[in-house]
């Protein structure tokens, strides 16, 4: 049997946002989780063929001005048209540290997914306001969840 591949596009612009995505990789990879293989690429590194190769997607970004990070932004741009027509259905969870509120990160990446048709395989985590321990271990939580589901084949 081969591994399902799950791709993590995050941006991780400081410490505290490093540690999500280290979260989210740490989950991904529990020990009980063996047919599933992880790995995160920065969004200005991450390309179509990256989403090509994945079986599933965790996306991470940064409330900036309201809005998605300009990095996952830019990896959108690169990538939409691309896969558009191949990769419908792409199971997808997405983490978003906001120190406001969110909603507007929330709103651009699900106007993006629904355009992609990819599949949100859970409410999308949102790290509101200032910074609390607990975020990582939300992300972890996502992170084991996604990769289960994919070597369940639930996704």
């Amino acid at each position: 049997m081969s591994s399902k591949q799950l791709l993590v596009v995050a941006h991780a612009p400081s410490p505290n946002t490093r540690k999500l995505v280290e979260a989210v990789l740490r989950g991904a990879r529990h020990e009980d989780i063996s047919g599933v293989e992880t790995r995160w690429i920065a969004p200005l590194d991450a390309g179509p063929d990256d989403i090509r190769r994945c079986d599933g997607i965790i996306l991470g970004t940064t409330e900036n001005l309201g809005y998605m990070s300009g990095a996952l932004k830019d990896f959108f741009d690169r990538s939409y048209y691309p896969v558009l027509e191949e990769k419908q259905g792409l199971p997808c969870a997405v983490y978003i540290r906001a120190g406001h509120d969110g909603t507007g990160t929330q709103r651009a990446l699900e106007s993006i997914l629904t355009g992609l048709r990819w599949k949100l395989v859970q409410d999308m985590v949102i790290c509101r306001g200032d910074w609390q321990d607990h975020f990582t271990d939300t992300c972890e939580e996502l992170g084991l969840y996604m990769a289960a589901g994919l070597e369940a084949g639930i996704f």
